[in-house]
């Protein structure tokens, strides 16, 4: 009996262990998997949040290039801060997520979308890897001198809050945009 609650245990970790994750900067010889993950969104008719905005660029290099510029405070649009966009890439080397950390926040930034967006491809999803690349994302906006970390999602989203609440999210409190209603956490590193 002991042999088959062993051998249980062993594919249920075989089956459902989480692969570390890491973070690493978009270069370009990551092209082809970042407009995949761009396709997988579209495909399904979802808003890449996090991405550094991939799904608004013409191309992988205008995207590349932007998010270079971003990352070091050069040609940030009137109304964005410096921010770092990373590819959450599994022991693979398979881009499962992506993580834009902003660096400070502004007024617009405060209210609703906060420190840190990210996302997790479809294909991806209940491995915990949003959890895995929050908590990362927590460790790179630490190196960056942020002491309190915004992160917010739409209160319909009770897979994100989890995931929030799991890294130390503490809900400040809810608000409406847009017809939305978003709730506000804050982390403190």
């Amino acid at each position: 009996m002991d042999g088959n609650r062993k051998d249980f245990g062993q594919n249920y970790e075989e089956k459902y262990a989480v692969s570390r994750l890491r973070l690493a900067k978009p270069t370009a010889q990551d092209k082809e998997q970042v407009l995949e993950y761009k396709e997988e969104f579209c495909r399904n008719n979802e808003i890449l949040h996090g991405s550094g905005g991939l799904q608004n660029a013409g191309t992988f290099e205008a995207w590349l290039q932007r998010t270079e510029s971003m990352a070091i405070g050069k040609d940030i649009p009137e109304n964005r801060v410096p921010e770092t966009t990373f590819l959450a890439v599994d022991d693979k080397g398979h881009l499962a997520g992506m993580v834009n950390i902003r660096h400070c926040l502004n007024a617009s930034l405060l209210r609703v979308s906060g420190h840190i967006g990210y996302s997790v491809r479809k294909s991806e999803r209940r491995k915990g890897y949003g959890a895995e690349m929050l908590r990362l994302s927590l460790a790179e906006a630490g190196k960056l001198g942020i002491q309190k970390v915004l992160i917010t999602c739409d209160k319909e989203n009770i897979g994100s809050a989890k995931t929030i609440q799991k890294n130390g999210g503490v809900l400040e409190n809810e608000i409406s945009d847009n017809g939305r209603i978003m709730q506000r956490y804050w982390i403190t590193l």
